[in-house]
């Protein structure tokens, strides 16, 4: 098997991957969703997985930010808009990204741990990963102002330390 993994801009690839994330993400498939009305920050990069034969099956975007954490300021990179084609699943293409996207984090120097929010069903995917459940309470930004972001569960990634408890507060929209 043959398969490329692109890394780009966020913005400029958004094209690129919009079709994929509309066909895992769109408004049909988030509807019953307790988080279909938030609103997501975009992403500051983006993996691309591209198979020749079936074009792109997988992205993972990468997110860059100053957030608080207890009060003090930490540079983390985040994951978020994870997906695969329906079609293409169970195939390790979501593991090549997220590991895309963690060895890009861990070459920002700056970059102490990384974030994720993630529903039920694919606990045991990250925890199997080496995420590690966070434990204490997230905040971010909404249009209606600062919430408790408690849609999702937050799974943190050692790349300098791993905190498990806490406050964090996103400084920002949630990836």
């Amino acid at each position: 098997m043959s398969i490329e993994i692109d890394i780009l801009n966020g913005d400029a690839a958004w094209k690129i991957a919009e079709p994929l994330h509309q066909a895992v993400w769109g408004p049909q498939q988030v509807a019953d969703k307790p988080w279909r009305d938030v609103k997501w920050a975009n992403a500051d990069l983006r993996v691309l997985i591209e198979a020749p034969e079936d074009g792109l099956v997988c992205h993972v975007g990468i997110y860059f930010r100053t957030i608080t954490w207890n009060g003090q300021k930490v540079h983390v990179g985040g994951i978020g808009g994870v997906c695969t084609r329906a079609d293409r699943r169970n195939r390790g293409y979501a593991t090549m990204a997220i590991d895309a996207a963690v060895h890009t984090m861990r070459a920002n120097e700056a970059v102490r741990f990384a974030l994720l929010f993630c529903e039920p069903h694919n606990v045991a995917f990250y925890q199997a990963r080496s995420w590690l459940p966070f434990e204490g309470e997230v905040y971010c930004e909404q249009p209606e102002g600062r919430i408790r972001f408690d849609y999702m569960a937050p799974y943190v990634f050692n790349i300098v330390r791993a905190p498990t408890l806490g406050t964090i507060d996103l400084c920002g929209l949630p990836w």
